[in-house]
């Protein structure tokens, strides 16, 4: 097998100096047109492939990004992580993924020995640190984070409006005249399942009708949850027409739960989620939901934080969330 060509080998061929070859790859070289293409076409024919980490350690880079999710399990995660995944194809940059499993003091711990490794910045996917603990690393690195509103020039945050989100679920029942109507909350202690708490009562208040904490569940986000949580209210005897679930996942819990109790969906009790996840239009029915632009998310993380590690300004903005409606909500009878 031959040796791999080198960049001396490449400037042999097209009868110019290495320093222009290598002034061409980083796109800082003045040259003819003559020169450049005969460049080009001197490395599609030697195959020549540039030294990603040789160029980043002379930029004093490791050409790696942290990346911190909380359930590497996840199906939000996985396609917010192939949003990431897409935009650092091409870039010379790989990413080393860890999980800080929704509890602060190991999102410490995994944003420390993600610096030790010498990362050149950091994705946090949502999470539970504090944004001072956030700032104080960004003093090291540049940090994105989803799911938190930073404005700084190495710490940027980018936040989805998950009241608003919950906002249009409830109205969209609401409007095909739902007036009791469950919901299957997340976690006490998370953000998002506050927002989206808020956005229920708003959507009610709005509609005169009085919020029945009778009719709200605590879940955790994940499908057992849900159906535990929607469970609970029928054994109560709650009286609904429809279900708002703070997730896709709480969703499919709930969806089982009345399964189990012959109940249909959407004959019976109406259905809605949040996420919008890829599976929720394959469910049985096609799940009404609200959609988190989550591969965009991940994307847009991405790129604004190699914006910041190359000392740029970001503009960006995720794109709203959107009610998406399919088969699992209908009118009252």
């Amino acid at each position: 097998m031959s040796a791999p060509s080198t960049l001396i080998d490449v400037a042999r061929m097209a009868g110019v100096s290495p320093s222009t070859v290598s002034r061409i790859l980083n796109g800082t070289a003045k040259v003819s047109d003559d020169k450049r293409i005969a460049v080009q076409a001197a490395i599609e024919k030697m195959n020549f492939a540039p030294n990603q980490m040789a160029q980043g350690l002379k930029k004093g880079r490791s050409m790696t990004i942290g990346i911190v999710v909380q359930d590497i399990s996840s199906p939000f995660f996985d396609e917010t992580l192939r949003g990431v995944d897409d935009s650092l194809k091409g870039t010379g940059f790989a990413s080393v993924i860890v999980s800080g499993h929704w509890n602060a003091e190991e999102e410490v711990q995994r944003i420390r020995l993600l610096l030790a490794r010498k990362v050149d910045g950091i994705i946090l996917l949502s999470g539970r640190i504090s944004d001072e603990d956030i700032l104080r690393f960004a003093g090291t690195r540049p940090i994105v984070s989803t799911g938190r509103e930073l404005h700084t020039a190495s710490a940027l945050g980018f936040k989805l409006d998950n009241e608003n989100g919950a906002y249009l679920a409830v109205r969209h029942l609401i409007d095909l005249g739902h007036r009791r109507i469950a919901f299957v909350t997340g976690p006490a202690n998370n953000n998002d399942a506050a927002e989206r708490m808020a956005g229920y009562a708003r959507a009610l208040a709005e509609a005169g009708i009085e919020v029945n904490m009778n009719l709200v569940a605590e879940g955790d986000f994940h499908e057992a949850g849900g159906m535990q949580a929607l469970n609970r209210l029928f054994e109560t005897n709650q009286q609904f027409t429809a279900v708002f679930a703070a997730n896709d996942l709480s969703a499919y819990g709930a969806r089982l739960c009345m399964y189990r109790k012959g109940i249909r969906v959407p004959d019976d009790i109406s259905l809605i989620g949040f996420d919008d996840l890829p599976g929720s239009e394959y469910t049985t029915p096609p799940l009404t939901t609200v959609r988190q632009p989550l591969y965009d998310m991940g994307r847009i993380a991405t790129q604004a934080l190699l914006r910041l590690i190359d000392g740029g300004t970001v503009t960006d903005q995720i794109p709203p969330v959107e009610l998406v409606v399919r088969e699992t909500t209908r009118r009252v009878r």
